[in-house]
């Protein structure tokens, strides 16, 4: 029997881009369907992640003149990760295997044929890498190598040039709902879960409209939760530095003995300033870093949801024609 299969999008004030690429992932999945790959009864299912435009009115529009389609609508805007997850979580239970892909028609839907083909074939988890970053700019394609980078340095085990497409099986899903942390960075999370997974590559495109969501200072959050949310390396590595700089200066302080002995004293104004800026850069940084990971686990023992979904284009009385059907 073919899966089922629910494909995730996450989606914030998209109201241009919709209207595009909603139909292409319905051909999509009729594709499939008609393949024998999947089953008759997959969906695509949108999450508005507390859009301010008509995001949600087009998704509840979409519903209601194709069934295939499916929506559910976060209570506030709480981030992409957060999104994805939450479309996840809600589909572990209704569905075999889900892809989770962005709405703006950058990812490749033809990779997800590979994807399923690669379930079939017994991976359970299928991550769509990019096969180049030619539509990138010199800026953003050099500071996104040397994060992957940074991230695999840091002990951090992801997938490179892999951000949020992927296949994932229900089984899997079911799995990672026992992952229970605030600060989520899934690309790094998924390899955690375990079990047999393969990549697919695939090229990039342009948006197809509207415009990236995605400004520099959300890339760099995105990257210091990468590194703070799946590695204490950090704190290591300042934890090597203090020691370093402590025999340092425990040597200093014997040429300060040994010179005042000895009778060579100097004003030293210049080098005493030098010292003193140097040890307090490095002590802000550490501080810095030290309270970055207490933030965390304040974040993380209040236990607040992760996301809350305050309306479904399905009602109570349809949940069950839409678990099933």
């Amino acid at each position: 029997m073919p899966p089922r299969l629910i494909i995730v999008i996450p989606c914030y004030n998209e109201q241009e881009v919709l209207p595009i690429t909603a139909p292409l992932f319905l051909e999509k999945l009729t594709q499939l369907s008609s393949q024998g790959k999947i089953a008759e009864n997959s969906r695509v299912m949108f999450v508005n992640d507390g859009s301010k435009d008509d995001t949600w009115n087009i998704i509840s529009r979409l519903s209601q003149e194709d069934e295939h389609y499916i929506g559910i609508c976060q209570s506030r805007n709480r981030g992409h990760q957060n999104a994805v997850l939450a479309g996840l979580m809600e589909a572990k239970d209704i569905c075999d295997i889900t892809i989770s892909i962005d709405c703006d028609g950058q990812d490749d839907i033809n990779a997800m044929d590979r994807m399923v083909e690669e379930y079939l074939n017994g991976c359970e988890i299928v991550y769509g890498v990019r096969s180049s970053r030619k539509t990138d700019t010199f800026f953003k394609r050099n500071t996104a190598r040397g994060f992957y980078k940074l991230l695999n340095a840091m002990g951090a085990e992801v997938v490179y040039d892999h951000a949020d497409y992927r296949l994932v099986s229900s089984r899997v899903l079911q799995e990672f709902a026992n992952f229970k942390e605030v600060n989520l960075f899934l690309r790094g999370m998924f390899p955690l879960v375990g079990f047999k997974s393969t990549s697919v590559s695939y090229e990039r495109n342009e948006r197809v409209a509207g415009k990236s969501h995605y400004p520099l200072s959300k890339m760099l959050n995105l990257a210091f939760d990468g590194i703070t949310s799946l590695s204490i390396k950090p704190i290591k590595m300042i934890f090597g530095l203090g020691m370093f700089i402590a025999f340092i200066s425990f040597i200093g302080v014997i040429w300060a003995v040994v010179e005042q002995l000895l009778g060579n004293t100097v004003s030293g104004w210049a080098s005493t300033v030098c010292i003193i800026c140097f040890f307090s850069g490095i002590q802000l940084i550490s501080i810095g870093v030290i309270g970055e990971y207490i933030g965390k686990i304040y974040m993380e023992v209040k236990q607040r949801p992760r996301y809350i979904i305050s309306e479904r284009t399905w009602t109570d009385k349809e949940n069950d024609d839409v678990t099933r059907s």
